[in-house]
């Protein structure tokens, strides 16, 4: 079912969706599995869209911790307000800065992310690099995976600490950033 509205959100509006199957298992668990789940008090997902990443953080974190999703379609959207309704959520990432206030979180210490920034204007992928900049919390992490290298540059410019691991498992292979400031 996921994988049919993923596709089906692919063919109508590729520049927002960005790939044409949900993020794989393997890649799920090499980008989040490594993650200090224990010492997150506060997460977001960014590009939650059908829920691969989202299912994997409510499984693994604390009790306690508060997690905020952005999801700009609506439909992806409410069908996992509908299955996690203590989620916070938003629309847009690049008023993230914004929606924690909105619901009066400090500052996040990780921010995950499965946004196609290949397809975003370059305006609004750097408009989302300052919002998830500004959110994290001193020694927070900032975690994404790409199809390609293109967003190596822009990441260095904001992170101190810049690494990239790739997995073929995935449909397509993918590259996966782990950003933090020290």
């Amino acid at each position: 079912m996921d994988q049919l509205l993923f596709l089906r959100k692919f063919i109508d509006d590729p520049r927002h969706i960005g790939s044409i199957a949900p993020s794989s298992d393997s890649l799920t668990q090499k980008m989040l599995g490594g993650l200090d789940w224990e010492n997150f008090h506060y997460v977001a997902e960014l590009g939650t869209g059908t829920g691969v990443f989202t299912q994997y953080i409510m499984q693994h974190k604390r009790l306690n911790c508060k997690f905020l999703g952005i999801e700009q379609d609506y439909e992806m959207r409410q069908n996992l307000q509908e299955k996690y309704p203590e989620i916070y959520w938003g629309a847009q990432a690049e008023n993230l800065c914004a929606i924690l206030k909105k619901y009066n979180f400090p500052q996040l210490d990780c921010v995950i992310s499965g946004l196609p920034f290949a397809v975003l204007d370059k305006s609004v992928r750097l408009q989302i690099m300052e919002n998830v900049t500004q959110s994290l919390a001193p020694g927070g992490i900032f975690v994404a995976f790409q199809y390609s290298l293109q967003m190596r540059s822009t990441l260095k410019k904001y992170f101190d600490a810049v690494k990239i691991e790739f997995t073929l498992f995935n449909l397509p292979p993918a590259f996966i950033y782990f950003c933090h400031n020290n």
